[in-house]
């Protein structure tokens, strides 16, 4: 099976502009990089605003710089763009980023999305995958969960949560469809997520919505059809794949889309390295979440316009 690209040149054009290294800064960036009014608590009030320590942080995840060398390169940068602004210390940007609030910029949509939902590990410190494979891993080695919810037909990521490794994927399930805004036409997830409570978070929605969750290979029917209740939607797909097979109904139910999330957490992994530099959680979680906001304006940059060919 092969694609082609039906806008090369767009493209083409879009990708040399992720690489350029011309920044500007808008004017309602550069009014209100510092706090103009005092806050009226006690102590000193702050000096920068939050855009400022966003733009320190996003910078520092983008070409991978530790806190020093990211004060120093956003200074020259200023000096040179000629913008007389001051830059936040680095430890100010370690204090203060845990309070950001990030938003995630996605052009809205037209209609209603197809969400595909799934995790992925970050590390946080430990041995790299060459040790790992040769003397196994070790009690010190471990990493946050990011869970993300992203848009099938851009591929931009529509909801993110930053969870610790012990917490289980259904249990933020809810949180992620809370963090789309748009209506959602399907939900497709793996077998992880076939739990009561997502279903429920599903149901909760004002407008139906078509799941495509395959259930465990020993899965039992929740709701019998002598039941006075509606038909549940994980019955309907395990009898769906009872009649015509688990392979036949993933396609039926385009299922296979789910796979978009995966190729999500692959860009951000191969631009952002695949680990966070905080060292507290809720510094690591913002962190997170500034590469997700910064990883949807490059999708929205350049975005591949494919369509499969017969060999």
């Amino acid at each position: 099976m092969s694609y082609r690209i039906r806008n090369w040149s767009e493209y083409n054009a879009g990708l040399k502009q992720r690489g350029s290294v011309t920044f500007w800064l808008d004017e309602a960036v550069i009014a209100g990089w510092q706090e103009a009014a005092k806050s009226g608590r006690r102590g000193a009030s702050r000096t920068y605003s939050d855009i400022a320590i966003a733009t320190f942080e996003t910078l520092k995840s983008l070409y991978g710089l530790a806190g020093r060398q990211s004060e120093g390169f956003l200074g020259s940068l200023l000096e040179l763009m000629g913008v007389d602004l001051p830059v936040p210390e680095h430890s100010t940007v370690s204090r203060r980023k845990r309070h950001l609030s990030v938003t995630l910029p996605v052009v809205p949509s037209s209609g209603a999305v197809h969400l595909v939902v799934d995790s992925t590990g970050v590390k946080v410190y430990g041995e790299g995958e060459w040790k790992t494979r040769q003397h196994g891993v070790s009690k010190r080695r471990t990493w946050r969960k990011l869970h993300l919810g992203v848009d099938e037909a851009t591929g931009e990521i529509l909801g993110a949560v930053v969870t610790t490794n012990g917490v289980h994927d259904s249990a933020v399930f809810a949180d992620l469809l809370e963090a789309t805004d748009a209506d959602i036409e399907q939900v497709s997830a793996d077998g992880a997520y076939d739990k009561r409570r997502c279903y429920e978070a599903i149901q909760a929605r004002e407008k139906p919505v078509k799941v495509a969750i395959p259930p465990q290979k020993n899965a039992k029917i929740w709701q019998h059809g002598n039941s006075k209740a509606p038909p549940h939607p994980r019955d309907d797909n395990l009898r769906a794949i009872r009649r015509q097979g688990r392979k036949s109904w993933k396609r039926q139910a385009n299922y296979h889309r789910r796979s978009l999330a995966e190729t999500t957490m692959f860009r951000l992994k191969t631009i952002f390295g695949g680990r966070v530099r905080s060292r507290t959680f809720e510094n690591q979680a913002i962190e997170l979440l500034l590469q997700c906001a910064a990883l949807n304006r490059m999708i929205q940059l350049a975005k591949p316009d494919t369509v499969w060919v017969d060999d």
